[in-house]
């Protein structure tokens, strides 16, 4: 079956979640929206393309920060509302400069900034 982003389902804004994931450690990475023309983006070129909510322009990873994500595998979760990207990253995902943008834990009621990866 040939794939559609059209078959995809998307929020009333036209996006859907993306999951990017370490291709090697299987590491979570960070989440960032996409619509149907980054999803088309990303499968072409294989630099994993998201939308920005706050710009409202596309946003390839790395492209300004040298920071990019190199395609790997693309995925579509079961209710076809939910992307998993495995990638190739290059230095750190997270706008902070940390490797994974989910480095807050809460613990015990409180947050807690970890620094090693959840695999």
């Amino acid at each position: 079956m040939k794939f559609d982003p059209a078959g995809l389902k998307y929020d009333d804004k036209g996006l859907i979640p993306a999951i990017a994931q370490d291709a090697v450690t299987g590491e979570v990475l960070m989440m960032a929206w996409m619509n149907a023309e980054a999803v088309l983006r990303t499968l072409k070129t294989g630099r994993v393309t998201y939308w920005s909510r706050s710009r409202q322009a596309f946003w390839v990873k790395g492209e300004s920060s040298g920071h990019a994500q190199e395609l790997v595998d693309f995925r579509v979760d079961c209710d076809r509302d939910c992307l998993l990207v495995t990638v190739e990253q290059t230095g750190p995902a997270c706008h902070t400069n940390r490797r994974s943008c989910f480095y807050t834990a809460v613990r015990e009621g409180d947050e807690v900034e970890i620094m090693a990866p959840l695999i």
